[in-house]
């Protein structure tokens, strides 16, 4: 996996440092009244609410906030209708980024958005500018001690494509419709999943070397994860740990 694997390093260190449970919980929250809104309340027969409902018990989300966010997707409960939706566009260096997000109003999502990128020299483009360079996967997150080589193993069969250590623990790809089973599998074998979901992984990355250009792509980047409505933020940057050191 080009690209994601030393990024994933360094993000998975910063949100061990100032992690922001609220923040977590607001982004699940989303999530289930969404997937809830798209195919019902029923998690034994909507695959994607029952991924986030198992991504917010990984959390240790309340149940209560569980049964409000699913409650609010049904209409149950009041409140401003969520949507979906997908911004694309280059930070600094041409790195092309991928921003989701979900919103109750794309009319104040739209100029915050562009105003991230424009404040770290990168600029919105339209629609499938860059997605075309980026692939769609599903994403398991573990906490193991495990070797690559022994979580590929139990992956396998249930169709993991990929393993890859990072600080804490591993990711493993697989495809969009396996991604239930390769997590389910992990599960069965005893493994802590701490998050399911689908990502994009780039085709092509870029290679960061500029310290100054990293460091400013990394602002990007957690500008957007500090912005209420961004969901998930996807690049194609391959920036080595070891540049880094010391800098974050």
């Amino acid at each position: 996996m080009a690209g994601h694997s030393k990024w994933a390093n360094i993000k998975h260190r910063k949100a061990a440092v100032d992690a922001k449970r609220g923040k977590i919980f607001t982004r699940i929250s989303k999530e289930i009244t969404i997937a809830t809104r798209l195919g019902g309340g029923d998690a034994d027969t909507n695959p994607r609410l029952r991924l986030a409902v198992q991504n917010a018990r990984a959390s240790s989300m309340p149940r209560d906030n569980i049964e409000r966010a699913i409650k609010r997707g049904t209409g149950e409960l009041g409140g401003d209708a969520l949507e979906e939706v997908r911004y694309e566009g280059y930070g600094p260096g041409g790195v092309a980024v991928i921003v989701e997000a979900t919103t109750d109003n794309k009319n104040r999502t739209v100029p915050q958005i562009r105003a991230i990128f424009s404040k770290y020299d990168g600029n919105l483009g339209e629609n499938n500018s860059v997605s075309w360079n980026f692939t769609q996967a599903g994403e398991v997150k573990l906490e193991t001690d495990k070797s690559e080589v022994e979580l590929f193993e139990i992956g396998i069969e249930a169709g993991a494509d990929n393993a890859e250590m990072i600080e804490g623990g591993a990711v493993v790809t697989c495809a969009p419709d396996m991604l239930g089973n390769v997590g389910k599998a992990f599960e069965d074998a005893g493994l802590k999943v701490t998050e399911q979901k689908f990502v994009h992984l780039p085709n092509q990355t870029i290679e960061v070397t500029d310290l100054t250009l990293a460091k400013k792509l990394i602002k990007l980047l957690d500008a957007f994860d500090d912005n209420d409505d961004v969901q998930d933020v996807f690049n194609n940057a391959e920036i080595d740990d070891a540049l880094l050191e010391g800098e974050l």
